[in-house]
């Protein structure tokens, strides 16, 4: 990742060539392909980096639009910096872990009731999931200097599914003034499959979107374009024998771009190592099907989740369920996957 975007693409373009049809130096050589090529049943999947910093961004005006709604009114629904920057916060490295890896029910501070002004600690009731979808930066930039508008695409090296674990209960009274904190460090979940900018350049969707106010000139894009990528949540209960689809978004309705993130984050002159990896903030489309997390589809508790034909509802994740994440890019003919994204809810160690 941090050699450079020249290197990523010689690479990429040589992989493809061994691998293509056309090309008989692997496919007529046994030897080679036994030692070279590994069935997928055989192998184990591990993280793609190593995640020196994560940053969450929180770039979805539909997603800020409908959680803004429910807790200040339709009317406060965005703060007054959301249309001029890319919110964003510091999240926690260290428990960034890969697909499959079970993760634990939070325990914390929470307020027992709706009025309730004192605390109890307990184990998180309202646990969630975030679709997202992160990406990691390469070469990146020396400490005190900025990466340019016009240099951002060439510090981004792939994109990978993400679901960033959250606890409502646990965020509602701990958030002010400095945002989450507890809510959000037990867990983030990502694919293990990297797709690289340049394998997702077809799927690029020119993209204007309704800046008003225009952004400040570092963060204004000559040629803005988002990506078509579709992206699913399933959830499977303990007792239930598939898991069902609950939430089916697309990247394309980010409001802020992965180069206005990485742009206005090291603006200040912040360095970006090659193992950063980044967040989107969770993907929310328009329609209630494309809505990226429990908390905007039971808006706030008000309604349930049916699970398909299982007969199973849902406000919040149980523990033992299994949440995955799937998403993928449709060209004429052809997939550019991405895998899976998925992690059980086991119950919380209690102290």
């Amino acid at each position: 990742m941090g050699a450079g975007r020249p290197v990523w693409t010689e690479f990429r373009n040589t992989l493809k060539k061994v691998l293509s049809k056309d090309e008989s130096s692997l496919q007529n050589n046994s030897g080679l392909k036994a030692k070279a090529l590994i069935p997928l049943r055989d192998v184990t999947m591990h993280m793609p980096a190593r995640i020196g910093d994560y940053t969450d961004f929180y770039s979805s005006r539909n997603h800020a639009t409908n959680v803004g709604t429910m807790f200040r009114g339709k009317d406060n629904a965005l703060q007054p910096n959301w249309l001029h920057l890319p919110v964003g916060y510091h999240g926690r490295a260290s428990s960034v872990v890969v697909s499959g890896t079970p993760i634990k029910r939070p325990v914390g501070q929470i307020l027992p009731t709706p009025t309730a002004t004192v605390p109890v600690f307990g184990p998180c009731k309202l646990m969630d999931f975030e679709l997202e979808m992160g990406f990691f930066v390469g070469p990146g930039n020396a400490l005190g200097d900025a990466i340019k508008m016009e240099d951002a695409a060439d510090n981004i090296f792939g994109m990978v599914l993400m679901n960033d674990w959250s606890a409502r209960d646990i965020q509602k009274w701990e958030y002010v003034p400095l945002g989450p904190f507890g809510a959000k460090n037990f867990g983030t979940t990502i694919g293990a499959w990297v797709v690289t900018m340049d394998a997702l350049a077809p799927f690029r969707l020119p993209y204007t979107p309704k800046e008003d106010p225009a952004p400040l000139p570092y963060l204004q894009e000559k040629d803005s374009y988002q990506f078509d990528i579709n992206m699913f949540v399933g959830i499977q209960g303990q007792n239930m024998s598939k898991p069902e689809i609950v939430s089916k978004s697309n990247f394309k309705h980010m409001y802020w771009s992965p180069r206005q993130q990485l742009v206005h984050h090291s603006v200040t002159g912040c360095n970006m190592s090659l193992e950063i990896s980044s967040g989107s903030g969770t993907i929310s489309g328009t329609e209630d099907d494309q809505l990226g997390c429990m908390l905007e589809l039971c808006w706030k508790g008000t309604r349930e989740v049916k699970l398909g034909d299982s007969g199973e509802v849902r406000k919040f994740l149980k523990d033992g369920d299994d949440v995955t994440v799937t998403g993928y890019a449709q060209g004429m003919g052809y997939r550019v996957g991405f895998g899976n994204c998925s992690g059980r809810v086991m119950p919380a160690n209690l102290l």
